[in-house]
């Protein structure tokens, strides 16, 4: 879909398992009760865990903030079989050709397989978006993410030291990252 700017937009995506949508504002509850508020699930995110519905607000109107300019930005994943809220995931554009990617999922949804189908969701849409460098960090203690990533195709290239806020671990601060990173062998032009 194309906006008033011209940027192509690739606001809703379909997997074999899982829809990536464009969060709306009637989304916050669900977002907050989910997993935005699950210390377990938050623990190694680079973001406060949610205390509030409003908190989950403000996650949606920076959101929108994020798809202003680039042609992704913050998706909510939906189970194509039941419609029910999974996680979220997305790309932070730095550039025009560079961006990272994150992902959470809500604990029931764990070990099935979603976490890795949508890296890969991400790296197509990266691709698609003409991308040259997707990359995501992932906190040295968070395996499972590393195992995911990898499975994904991204490659360890690397450990940054106190490289990133982690504000649910213990006092927060800075924390250890690896750096896992991949580069398009060729920027497709529209």
């Amino acid at each position: 879909m194309h906006n008033n700017t011209g940027i192509k937009r690739f606001e809703r995506i379909e997997t074999q398992s899982l829809i990536f949508r464009r969060p709306r504002r009637e989304d916050a509850e669900a977002i907050f009760a989910r997993y935005a508020s699950d210390p377990e699930v938050t623990r190694f995110l680079g973001w406060p865990r949610h205390k509030n519905i409003g908190d989950s607000l403000a996650f949606i109107e920076m959101s929108d903030t994020g798809w202003s300019g680039f042609p992704v930005g913050s998706y909510l994943i939906e189970s194509r079989e039941t419609g029910e809220l999974l996680g979220s995931s997305g790309l932070v554009f730095e550039t025009v050709l560079r961006a990272s990617l994150g992902y959470v999922f809500a604990r029931d949804a764990w070990g099935k397989g979603y976490a890795t189908e949508t890296a890969l969701a991400m790296k197509e849409i990266g691709r698609m978006a003409g991308l040259i460098r997707l990359y995501a960090l992932c906190h040295v203690e968070n395996i499972r993410s590393a195992r995911v990533l990898e499975k994904s195709g991204f490659l360890l290239e690397g450990t940054l030291r106190k490289q990133y806020d982690f504000p649910n671990i213990g006092e927060g601060g800075p924390g250890d990252v690896h750096v896992y990173g991949m580069v398009y062998s060729v920027r497709e032009v529209d």
